[in-house]
């Protein structure tokens, strides 16, 4: 038999953090979680458009990342609780400095600012860097709340969105698209 997915105890506008302590939807941390859900929802969006098989690899890492962070954010920092977590790893910010570097390496120097678009699927790159950046700020709100955060989570979204940046002006070099530059009022 099926377990069911409703448990109707958020009907109220409640939901548990792990840890067990029940708060209201709107809370800072279900806030961050939700901007990292989303997030990873639009990731593998990505990762459904984008046939590079070395990028669906670091795309599918990053999922898994964003994963350990939203159950990180999760959790109830008041509470000790008695399962160990994932925990985010430097190597995992390395990675990252690591693709954006290769990337780099193969497009021309950035000499004006660009709009998002010219694609589809560049487009779409551009999405994930503005909800990443979404993520990273209800997270350093948390932060300024005085919630605690694990600094290697602000780290991770600063230099995803950076990544995302660099993957959309990347993959539109490979799709032959020209970049749009934002040209400013006259």
């Amino acid at each position: 038999m099926s377990v069911k997915i409703y448990t109707k105890t958020g009907d109220e506008g409640f939901t548990g953090l792990i840890g067990g302590t029940k708060v209201l939807k709107s809370n800072f941390r279900i806030e961050s979680y939700g901007n990292i859900d989303e997030l990873n929802s639009h990731l593998g969006l990505l990762g459904d458009y984008i046939t590079d098989r070395d990028i669906k690899k670091v795309l599918c890492e990053i999922q898994n990342n964003l994963f350990v962070i939203g159950s990180q954010l999760a959790c109830d920092d008041n509470k000790d609780i008695k399962m160990q977590l994932p925990e985010l790893k430097e190597n995992d910010v390395l990675l990252l400095e690591e693709e954006i570097d290769r990337m780099n390496e193969e497009l021309p120097a950035l000499t004006h600012f660009i709009l998002p678009g010219g694609h589809i699927l560049v487009s779409c790159i551009h999405i994930s860097r503005s909800v990443c950046r979404r993520a990273e700020r209800s997270c350093v709100n948390l932060k300024e709340q005085d919630l605690f955060i694990e600094p290697l989570i602000l780290q991770y979204l600063n230099r995803l969105s950076d990544y995302l940046f660099v993957l959309a002006r990347y993959i539109g070099k490979q799709l032959n698209v020209e970049e749009v530059i934002w040209k400013g009022k006259e």
